[in-house]
């Protein structure tokens, strides 16, 4: 019997009941499937505030020597194709900055010359291996160049005291096309972004004021400081003989001289990366003048195909380089033209390769026999500023390209040719343009001056004495004098003028100990 409070008691039929629970299953289904997206969201959220968390870490953690130390090691990557090291141990970062958020890097590269000719790859390089450091970014890179300034470290002129590099245009016989490449190179240099002067040398003859045409036509004098303004052309300061008024000078050798010496030293250059002196014929007075008085980087070498212009050439390079000044590059003018689809040589050829053979130097320009060549120097405008994407002004380009390079070569070659080794107590030694390397001890360096004061003049007898010197003396200074010597200041205020020659000649240190390790 059934009682009164129970549940009616009934029985679906099967068909319905698989109906309904097909629907609520499914509708479970869907639901696991929501809480499992919900999950995974929450599990993403959480993964993501933990990865923030930990670069936030990471930044707290992070210093900015750390930071540096990144950046200077991706800078690193990069090679400077002339001196063969990177931009870090070259010296070319400044002023490296990184924000308080680890975010935004900022540097400058100061390169040797505005004129460098790898500048763009440099600042691109530069850019990409910083901002692929992880925590970079953004990256600024600003473009310089060092001060214009001499290496030399003598008492210069103070007109010549600004003034990089000091490039002198030769050729030792007149008629070869010297001033014409004298002055092409210098505005193909000032094109490439550099601070350029042309110096016209020759007194008897001077060519600048036909192949230039200025507005001030005349040099002006400071009465009170008795300097030179130079004159100035398309952006080159421009003094010559034949901008004083005076036409060609008729007077002696040594008269000669002194008015090259003043022209030179006593104008106001001012900051000047590359002055380009056009060089007399011969190999007189006026030449060992300039060498003397302007610390010369470089000469570039002037010929044409003729055997004759040879044997001249030959004895100015025999000149420069007993003036331990180094040749960089050979120009053979007037080497051929071409008619009618074929290259003609009505001089002959070889004589420009003569010259590179015999004597190491080593790049080799040839210029055509071009019409329009010869008349923009008699027109006042240079083929280079006149037709700057032809052929002429190509050639004066990679001449350009080429001396930029040795010069930057040449000054760091100069600068670190001789230093202090200051932990192992040796002067090291690598002459510019050798491969060899040695150490010499500071005593044995300085008993070596060969100057008056401690070489009798007369008799060759030694006034400094083996006791004399301390056997624990060091260097106070080492600074280089041109391209042939250093100057060594030592600690009882004597300068010692040291000739690469005469360091390769004194006794060596071998077996030189590494300093020991400090490092815990």
């Amino acid at each position: 019997m059934q009682s009164v409070n129970s549940a009616p008691s009934f029985r679906l039929p099967f068909p319905i009941l698989r109906s309904i629970y097909g629907t609520f299953g499914h509708r479970n289904a869907i639901c696991r499937q929501e809480c499992t997206r919900a999950n995974l969201r929450i599990s993403n959220l959480n993964s993501g505030r933990v990865r923030a968390a930990s670069a936030s870490a990471d930044a707290s953690t992070m210093s900015v020597e750390m930071a540096k130390r990144d950046v200077l090691g991706a800078l690193s990557q990069i090679i400077d194709p002339d001196f063969g090291t990177d931009i870090v141990s070259c010296g070319f970062v400044k002023d490296l900055e990184i924000n308080e958020t680890f975010e935004e890097v900022s540097f400058r590269l100061e390169l040797t010359t505005p004129a460098c000719p790898v500048k763009d790859m440099f600042e691109e390089k530069a850019n990409e291996v910083v901002a692929a450091i992880p925590w970079v970014k953004k990256v600024t890179v600003t473009m310089s160049a060092q001060p214009a300034k001499p290496v030399f470290s003598g008492e210069l002129p103070k007109g010549l005291q600004k003034i990089s590099n000091i490039i002198a245009v030769s050729s030792c016989k007149g008629g070869v096309g010297k001033s014409t490449v004298a002055v092409n190179l210098a505005y193909t240099l000032a094109g490439m972004g550099a601070r350029v002067g042309i110096f016209d040398a020759d007194v008897f003859g001077p060519s600048l004021p036909t192949m230039v045409s200025p507005e001030n036509r005349l040099l002006e004098m400071n009465p009170e400081t008795r300097s030179i303004y130079p004159t100035e052309y398309l952006g080159v300061k421009l003094v010559s003989f034949g901008f004083a008024g005076q036409g060609r000078a008729i007077m002696r050798g040594p008269m000669v001289s002194g008015v090259v010496n003043q022209l030179l030293t006593t104008a106001e250059w001012g900051e000047l990366d590359y002055l380009v002196i056009d060089m007399p014929p011969g190999t007189g007075d006026i030449h060992l003048t300039l060498c003397q008085v302007a610390p010369l980087t470089a000469a570039v070498i002037v010929t044409t195909p003729q055997k004759l212009s040879f044997i001249d050439v030959a004895k100015g390079v025999r000149m420069f380089s007993k003036l331990k000044v180094p040749c960089i590059a050979v120009v053979e003018n007037m080497c051929y033209f071409d008619a009618d689809g074929k290259r003609y040589f009505p001089f002959g050829k070889g004589s420009g390769s003569q010259v590179v053979q015999q004597f190491g130097i080593p790049h080799l320009f040839d210029l055509p026999i071009r019409p329009t060549l010869s008349a923009s120097g008699d027109d006042g405008m240079p083929e280079v500023a006149r037709e700057p994407q032809g052929e002429v002004a190509k050639t004066f380009q990679d001449l350009g390209v080429c001396v930029v390079q040795q010069c930057a070569k040449i000054r760091q070659q100069v600068s670190t040719a001789v230093s202090y080794d200051r932990l192992r107590k040796v002067i090291r030694v690598k002459v510019p343009d050798s491969d060899e390397e040695f150490f010499l001890h500071p005593a044995t360096v300085r008993r070596n001056d060969r100057s008056a004061q401690s070489v009798d003049e007369w008799t060759g007898e030694q006034k400094i004495q083996y006791g004399d010197v301390p056997e624990d003396i060091e260097p106070e200074e080492i600074r280089p004098m041109g391209n042939y010597a250093v100057s060594i200041t030592w600690p009882d205020g004597f300068s010692q003028i040291a000739p690469y020659d005469q360091l390769e000649m004194i006794e060596r240190l071998v077996d030189i100990p590494l300093p020991a390790s400090t490092g815990v």
